[in-house]
């Protein structure tokens, strides 16, 4: 093969792996091999080794057969190291550190990887007994404060498809492993734009969170203030709660979000 036709076929498959996060990025479901090489007009042989390149870097994931693909952990590591340079990065930093001089209790920001929050930026209280999270850091949806706010950005069809069997994983005795209270919770959030957590996801520590919105209006991250059980009382619930609310409300404005 001469040189440039090495070059092409170099950028031929790049410009397939491009397509190929663009059809995941775009698509809520999960994708199998047949969808994608009809999706793309690619040959199945091609695209099975492109999928399997991507998968063992961690850029895709596959279910249990290995059958259907989402996009990986990887592309969202790398994003969580960019958004450290983005504005939404920036403008978090600011937010949290008001929250840290009101209340010192931790503040994170999140954004949803399927099922899952992914922690993207925290800024750290001074206590000795805190809870201590790290970036790319990942908890269900379900059983987190943030998560059932960033669920709440979504339709109830979409996210029965993510649960379509209506199972909940269960990682405390206080996770919601019920689907139809999930959901009355999530209703509730899009009324109140405001959610919590009550050691759903990890003993002991309470969380409330609110959403962050986009230029678009539509919910982009969410951010939340956690502590634990032994510092809450109501009235220091109602100011965290205050403060999440404002500081998320501050953030959306200074990211271009008009109500």
């Amino acid at each position: 093969m001469k040189e440039t036709d090495k070059q092409v076929a170099t950028v031929k498959s790049a410009d397939r792996v491009l397509d190929i996060f663009e059809l995941f990025a775009e698509r809520h479901d999960p994708i199998n091999l047949t969808e994608l090489s009809r999706e793309l007009d690619m040959p199945a042989s091609s695209a099975h080794k492109l999928l399997q390149n991507l998968l063992a870097r961690g850029y895709l994931e596959s279910d249990k057969q290995g059958k259907t693909f989402r996009l990986g952990h990887k592309l969202f590591e790398i994003g969580s190291k960019y958004a450290q340079r983005t504005d939404l990065s920036g403008e978090f930093q600011l937010a949290a550190q008001k929250m840290i001089d009101e209340l010192n209790e931790s503040v994170f920001l999140t954004i949803r990887n399927g099922e899952m929050a992914l922690y993207i930026a925290e800024k750290q209280s001074t206590h000795p007994v805190r809870f201590v999270s790290h970036l790319g850091m990942q908890l269900p949806l379900h059983a987190t404060a943030m998560g059932k706010v960033l669920l709440s950005g979504m339709s109830d069809d979409e996210i029965g498809k993510l649960y379509p069997d209506g199972l909940l994983g269960k990682l405390t005795d206080t996770t919601i492993t019920d689907f139809a209270e999930l959901m009355r919770q999530i209703r509730q959030i899009r009324v109140d734009g405001i959610g919590f957590s009550a050691g759903e996801s990890v003993h002991g520590i309470r969380c409330v969170a609110a959403p962050i919105f986009g230029a678009q209006g539509q919910i982009s991250s969410s951010l939340g203030i956690s502590m634990p059980e032994s510092r809450w009382e109501p009235e220091i619930w109602e100011r965290i709660s205050r403060a999440v609310v404002q500081g998320a409300k501050e953030m959306s404005t200074k990211l271009s979000y008009i109500p």
